[in-house]
């Protein structure tokens, strides 16, 4: 394909390769180099020995991060946050950004709410009125904290309103006359035409949800209602593993030290989300652009 090119226009595209080749390094190896501090020896580690590829290779330190309950705990809660705030985020999202994208005359003022919620994103009451708010209301420390004052993305709205204004009028009028309501058409016609832009948005929001620390370090009073990215923000700051050392694993302390056990449970942190990555990734690279441009 390339000897098909002018020259000018080859070395473009081979400079954009070459220019993606390294931001993909840029990204993949500080990963790479977490799983092999994770997999290897203190020694090594604490000699700066390991770059790219374990060094006496060992899992004693994924066996200590295994024995810690403040993990697992908090683990399940990060996995009860997903779920709860993907399924809130996803229905409030769909709810709003469908009747937005509806021009009729029954919704006089649509460019209203709209400009509403584009408030929101441009202004914000602060802090301390965010924090006194969820407390009046007596979620703090609670798993309804880290989930409802989210409950409605606009970014992901306003993406998925401009999915839907570039859907064709034809299809709702059709189903009208056929005497489909909205819900029916929302739900039946709607909803499977908007499966990549919905694909982008699952992306977006349980990222954003597996990702979340600050919202747990000030919300939750306990410790223990920590989600992991919390939790593991308050192990990366630690400086002596044996404040977080449970005596039942004691015995591995000969063969980790606090960088091999952070680099563990910073790697487990993030599996999950590299292992839903793939499968979400081609739907993300169209979604991401569908309702960018206007005809």
């Amino acid at each position: 394909m390339l000897h098909k090119m002018s020259w000018s226009k080859r070395s473009f595209v081979l400079a954009n390769y070459l220019m993606l080749s390294v931001l993909a390094a840029l990204c993949f190896l500080p990963i790479l180099h977490i799983l092999a501090m994770s997999l290897s020896s203190k020694v090594q580690v604490s000699a700066g020995n390991v770059f790219f590829w374990p060094k006496e290779f060992t899992i004693a330190s994924y066996r200590y991060v295994a024995s810690q309950g403040q993990f697992v705990t908090s683990m399940i809660i990060t996995l009860k946050r997903v779920a709860l705030g993907t399924l809130v985020n996803m229905l409030l999202t769909l709810l709003i950004a469908y009747p937005l994208s509806k021009e009729t005359r029954e919704f006089r003022f649509r460019t209203a709410y709209v400009w509403y919620f584009v408030f929101t994103i441009l202004f914000g009451g602060g802090l301390i009125p965010w924090y006194l708010t969820i407390k009046n209301l007596g979620l703090l420390d609670s798993i309804w904290a880290l989930v409802l004052p989210g409950a409605v993305p606009v970014f992901n709205v306003i993406l998925l309103l401009n999915f839907f204004r570039r859907l064709p009028k034809e299809l709702d009028e059709s189903a009208k006359i056929d005497g489909a309501s909205e819900w029916t058409i929302l739900l039946r016609i709607y909803t499977p035409l908007s499966m990549p832009a919905l694909a982008t948005i699952l992306l977006f929001t349980i990222v954003g949800h597996w990702n979340a620390w600050f919202d747990g370090l000030i919300l939750m009073n306990s410790p223990s209602h920590y989600p992991i990215s919390s939790y593991l923000q308050t192990v990366i700051t630690m400086p002596d593993l044996s404040k977080m050392q449970d005596p039942e694993s004691g015995k591995l302390l000969d063969f980790i030290s606090d960088r091999t056990v952070r680099a563990a449970q910073v790697f487990v942190g993030m599996l999950p989300i590299l292992l839903a990555y793939p499968f979400l990734q081609k739907y993300f690279i169209h979604g991401i652009v569908l309702g960018s441009v206007k005809e």
